[in-house]
């Protein structure tokens, strides 16, 4: 569909998602070529798309050693749904993608695709500072078996250890110390009027200079958190004497975490216990029972302290065998392609593509613009360091959850739908338990990409089976914004007269170059240029800018 029809259409998808009323004029009767067609440019849902280590421990001997190291950085059936049928005609209001809403059916080019009510956030929303609680089920399911305590830990010293083995140690020796730690909760007010003051945390510090650990007591806003990024510091008392804090990031238990120094010595953060509330009693304000059900995990968020290229090249290879061992599984249960007739799913989406997709979800969008692929690395290094339980405890704002970022709104959002349309993927139907175990939420982006290559139309596919790490932009792009952002890039590439089988990997811009990216790499010739992409969504094409910087790392 082209030309003023598509323009019109284009205009009234503007006017309904930013709340404009719109009057419908009188039923007409629409071919099903037209409909196709029509749907083709509005397929629209929301969002990006949206083992535990067994570690040796040590005592603090050999924690002398990690001075000697020094540290290494690193330069469905429809988009736009008939509003109104024959008599009337309808007044529509629709929120923009910042706050999650329930989008409207997909269409196919060639059958009808099962309802999509859902599907995770944006990887920017993913990411938010603003945590949301994470669930208890997720909490209850953190250690397998109880940390040592201080005094169990053999004490060996171990000439000519690396630096990821002593920080390995350290965060052991870290948790162990926070093992029998009771937080305290205060409470104000009176006559059944109590409130829960703060929510308390406690954090395994290890001075390099005495060569000895010491527990800090802060407390921090309790739930909800109002407190965004941007918006003045992060209110938190320091309850330990002679410690001084600063915030460094976040709120919630993935990502908070404090810098720390006591009598002008930095001293380093090894482990870190934070309770997780049941998010009923917290909507309920019943602060009491809140804190007595409360279960505290014992998890070290990432550090500039545990960057280590070992850690970096170790994540690398971990997240590649977790994606190659998801698709196997798809292989072995011979999971059909939605998208490619009579092909296998685990022959149509590269391990390569779904592990970007476990780096760039976790990878702050500030992040990558101020430290560039240095910001892979610190995601990269915690799963190295951290394997399975890495980014388990990530929960955005808008409820998704874990490494890959799913939402469920109570079994009718992206997961759900996902486990209920790949039935064959066995994958598992607890939405806790299944977003956060990393293999099977793998599995289950693996047939969400493929769903959505299935809504895209004949040319994109094409293309994608050539060169499905080049033209990943397009499924990429649909993880994070939806078919809406793929049908806009799609049509910024015709108008910049880009060809699809002219897409290549992308390279590095030369000193000097005036073309500013986010970008595409287009071959003319012999040479292979960086053309900038014209702006539709700036989040969505800094996603596909993540995406193409990151995928050279994985070959």
């Amino acid at each position: 569909m082209r030309g003023d029809n598509l323009i019109e259409v284009e205009l009234l998808v503007e006017a309904l998602e930013h709340g404009v009323p719109v009057w419908l004029a009188p039923p007409t009767r629409i071919s099903s070529d037209n409909l196709r067609s029509t749907t083709h440019f509005l397929k629209s849902y929301d969002a990006p798309f949206a083992s535990t280590m067994v570690m040796m421990s040590f005592l603090p001997p050999v924690s002398a050693l990690l001075s000697s190291f020094a540290r290494v950085p690193r330069g469905a059936s429809f988009a736009l749904p008939l509003l109104v049928i024959s008599i009337c005609s309808g007044c529509i209001s629709s929120g923009g993608r910042i706050e999650p809403v329930d989008d409207p059916p997909l269409v196919s080019d060639t059958a009808p695709a099962p309802l999509l009510q859902d599907i995770p956030k944006a990887a920017s929303e993913a990411k938010s500072e603003g945590d949301s609680e994470v669930p208890v089920a997720v909490a209850e399911s953190e250690q397998h078996e109880a940390p040592p305590k201080p005094g169990d830990l053999t004490e060996l010293i171990v000439k000519g250890r690396t630096r990821d083995l002593v920080i390995r140690d350290l965060v052991a020796e870290g948790q162990a110390q926070l093992r029998d730690v009771q937080l305290q909760y205060v409470f104000t007010g009176k006559d059944g009027h109590e409130v829960l003051r703060g929510r308390p945390v406690a954090f395994a510090l290890w001075s390099e200079a005495q060569k000895n650990w010491s527990i800090a007591y802060l407390e921090i806003p309790r739930p909800p958190v109002k407190w965004k990024p941007g918006r003045g510091e992060l209110p938190f008392t320091v309850r330990t004497p002679g410690i001084e804090a600063r915030h460094a990031k976040g709120t919630g238990a993935e990502r908070l975490m404090f810098t720390f120094s006591r009598g002008g010595e930095e001293l380093k953060v090894y482990g870190r216990k934070f309770p997780v509330f049941d998010n009923s009693l917290i909507k309920k304000k019943r602060w009491r029972e809140a804190a007595a059900t409360a279960r505290s995990i014992v998890y070290l968020p990432y550090t500039p302290d545990t960057l280590d290229p070992r850690f970096i090249t170790g994540g690398k290879d971990f997240l590649l065998a977790t994606a190659r061992g998801a698709i196997d599984e798809l292989r072995d249960a011979s999971v059909p392609s939605e998208a490619f007739a009579g092909e296998l799913l685990a022959d149509v989406i590269p391990a390569e593509v779904i592990a970007t997709l476990a780096v760039i979800e976790q990878t702050d969008d500030e992040d990558f613009l101020e430290k560039g692929t240095d910001a892979f690395d610190e995601v990269l290094s915690q799963y190295g360091l951290k394997r399975e339980e890495a980014y388990r405890y990530s929960v955005s704002s808008a409820k998704a959850l874990g490494p890959m970022q799913f939402t469920d709104r109570r079994g009718h959002g992206t997961y759900s739908f996902v486990v209920r349309s790949c039935r064959g993927a066995q994958l598992d139907p607890n939405f806790e338990r299944g977003s956060t175990r990393l293999r099977n939420a793998m599995k289950a982006a693996v047939c969400l990409l493929d769903i959505e290559l299935s809504q895209m139309n004949s040319e994109i596919r094409a293309a994608y089976r050539a060169k499905p790490d080049v033209l990943g932009i397009f499924p990429v792009a649909a993880y994070n914004g939806g078919g809406r952002n793929v049908a806009k890039l799609y049509r910024a590439l015709n108008r910049m007269g880009i060809q699809l089988a002219e897409l290549r990997r992308a390279g590095k811009l030369p000193p000097g170059s005036a073309v500013i990216c986010p970008c595409v790499w287009r071959e003319e010739g012999s040479l292979v240029q960086a053309v900038s992409i014209p702006r539709y969504n700036s989040e969505n094409s800094g996603y596909i800018e993540k995406y193409q910087s990151i995928l050279s790392m994985f070959d």
